[in-house]
């Protein structure tokens, strides 16, 4: 994730969500390893998606599904934010690079 860290030194806008914390803090090891996962995040601004994000999400992962490309809930909603609020995903996950051929997201490429 040297992007990451690229981006957060030359204090680029950089967002996340309660989901991406979420899944963070599940699979912690020990309470150091959660308060620096919790210190580090209160650092970015957090989106919140809305009723109309999951109507869309599940739009998305229709559209996905119809393409031959099995995206979770999860990362639907993931890339419908990203879709709303015309943000780049970063993710090292495949499965949003095969979700953007069938909708409108951007992944972020080296």
């Amino acid at each position: 994730m040297s992007r990451l860290r690229e981006a957060l030194f030359a204090r680029e806008a950089i967002y996340t969500t309660g989901l991406v914390l979420q899944e963070l803090l599940q699979g912690f090891r020990g309470p150091r390893q959660r308060s620096a996962i919790l210190r580090r995040f209160a650092a970015l601004p957090t989106i919140t998606p809305d009723r109309d994000d999951h109507i869309e999400a599940a739009e998305v992962r229709n559209r996905c599904r119809q393409g031959g490309v099995q995206l979770g809930t999860i990362d639907a909603l993931l890339a419908q934010l990203a879709i709303r609020h015309e943000l780049v995903l970063l993710s090292t996950d495949r499965d949003f690079r095969h979700a953007a051929v069938h909708v409108p997201l951007r992944i972020w490429r080296p």
